[in-house]
C-alpha cells in the first residue's frame, strides 16, 4: 500500500530533502517502475559489467516537452527514446541509461507516477535498463512541472567507425519514414488545436533496426536523428562539417498530407519541424537499396525513402550547403531553422 500516492498529494520540498520523504519517493515511484537488476544493486553508481566487446559512447539530453503529455507519448517515454536514438546514431547498441530528475514543489504525485510508469515501460520494451539516477526539488515557480535528464553508455561494435569526415560526393541521402509528426503533435496539443485528424508523435526508441543496419552496412558514413530543427538543421550541420553541397529532392521529401496541412496552415515548413523517432542515413550509392530494406522491414522505419544526394565538395573556405530541386524544377537554397518556432519540443 502506497504511502504517498494519495488523492491530491503533490510534490513537497521535502521530497528532495533526503529524507524519509525521499526514500519513499524513490521507492514507491521510481524503483516500482525502473526495478531492473543493474538499479537494484542499490548503489550511487550502477556497476556495468560485462559489456559487450567494443568502443564505448555516452550521450546525454535534457527533456523540457510541454506539454508533457501529448498525442502519441510524454516526456518520461520521450526521455528514453531520445537518449537510446542518439546512442544509436553512433551505432553503437545502448545498454544502460541514467536519470535525473528536476520536480517543482507542488507538482501532482499522480502525475509524476504516471510519467514514471511510461519512462519505465520504455525502457523495458527498448531492453536499456535504467540503472542509476538523481531527484531534485526546486521551490514552486522555479521549475515547470518536471524537467528530466537522460545518459545513455553503448558499445560501437568493431568495424563500424561513423563520422561526417566519411561523406563523400554521390553519397545517399536516405530517411526513415514521414517527417514533422512530432512537432506537429505538440504543437496541437500546447494551443489547442485540431487538424481534422490525429496526428501522433513519432517518438521511438530505433536501436534494434540500426543494430541490422550497421550489421550488414558497415560503411555507412553517418546517422542522425532530425530532432530539433528537423531535416533542414541536420543536414545543413552535415554538409557544413563534410564541407559538401547537399541536394533534396522535394519530390522525395514524406510528409503525411495531415502534417504538410496543418504546415501550410501555420506558415511552417516542415523541413524545420522536429522528429523523435526518424533517422537520416548517409551511406554509398551502392548500399542505398539495402539500408532500405533492413529499414523497411521494421516498423520504425516502414516508410523509408532515398531523398538526396550528396554532391559535390566546397571551394576551400567555403561552408557546405543544402540546396532542394523543388516540384516546379528550380533549385533553392535550405538555410538553417531561423528562431525558434516551437518551443519546449523535445
Amino acid at each position: 500500500m502506497s504511502t504517498i500516492l494519495r488523492p491530491g498529494a503533490c510534490v513537497e520540498m521535502a521530497h528532495g530533502g533526503g529524507g524519509l520523504a525521499t526514500t519513499r519517493l524513490i521507492r514507491e515511484i521510481f524503483a516500482r517502475h525502473f526495478a531492473n537488476p543493474l538499479l537494484d544493486q542499490g548503489h550511487d553508481a550502477a556497476r556495468l559489467d560485462p559489456l559487450p566487446p567494443g568502443r564505448l559512447v555516452m550521450s546525454t539530453d535534457a527533456h523540457v516537452v510541454s506539454p508533457l503529455e501529448f498525442p502519441g507519448g510524454d516526456i518520461g517515454s520521450l526521455a528514453v527514446h531520445g537518449t537510446v536514438n542518439d546512442v544509436a546514431m553512433a551505432g553503437a547498441w545502448p545498454v544502460a541509461l541514467a536519470a535525473a530528475f528536476i520536480i517543482e514543489e507542488g507538482f501532482p504525485l499522480a502525475d509524476l507516477d504516471r510519467i514514471a510508469a511510461s519512462m519505465g515501460a520504455a525502457a523495458r520494451a527498448a531492453g536499456v535498463p535504467i540503472a542509476t539516477g538523481d531527484t531534485k526539488v526546486v521551490e514552486r515557480g522555479h521549475g515547470d512541472g518536471v524537467f528530466i535528464t537522460t545518459t545513455g553508455v553503448g558499445v560501437v561494435p568493431e568495424g563500424v567507425n561513423m563520422a561526417p569526415a566519411h561523406i563523400a560526393p554521390g553519397m545517399a541521402i536516405l530517411v526513415s519514414g514521414p517527417l514533422g509528426d512530432h512537432g506537429v503533435a505538440i504543437l496541437s496539443r500546447r494551443q489547442g488545436l485540431e487538424f481534422g485528424t490525429a496526428i501522433q508523435s513519432d517518438s521511438a526508441a530505433l536501436h534494434r533496426m540500426v543494430a541490422q543496419m550497421v550489421a550488414h552496412v558497415p560503411g555507412i558514413a553517418v546517422l542522425r536523428d532530425p530532432t530539433r530543427g528537423g531535416l533542414s538543421a541536420t543536414l545543413n550541420e552535415l554538409a557544413e562539417a563534410a564541407g559538401v553541397t547537399m541536394t533534396l529532392e522535394e519530390a522525395a521529401l514524406p510528409v503525411r498530407p495531415e502534417v504538410a496541412g496543418a504546415c501550410e496552415m501555420l506558415g511552417l515548413d516542415p523541413l524545420h519541424i522536429a522528429n523523435e523517432g526518424k533517422l537520416v542515413c548517409i551511406c554509398p550509392p551502392e548500399d542505398a537499396e539495402a539500408l532500405l530494406a533492413i529499414m523497411r522491414a521494421h516498423p520504425e522505419g516502414a516508410g523509408a525513402v532515398r531523398v538526396g544526394t550528396v554532391g559535390e565538395r566546397a571551394a576551400p573556405g567555403t561552408p557546405g550547403l543544402l540546396r532542394m530541386q523543388t516540384l516546379i524544377g528550380g533549385m533553392r537554397v535550405v538555410d538553417w531553422l531561423a528562431g525558434e518556432p516551437l518551443p519546449r519540443i523535445c
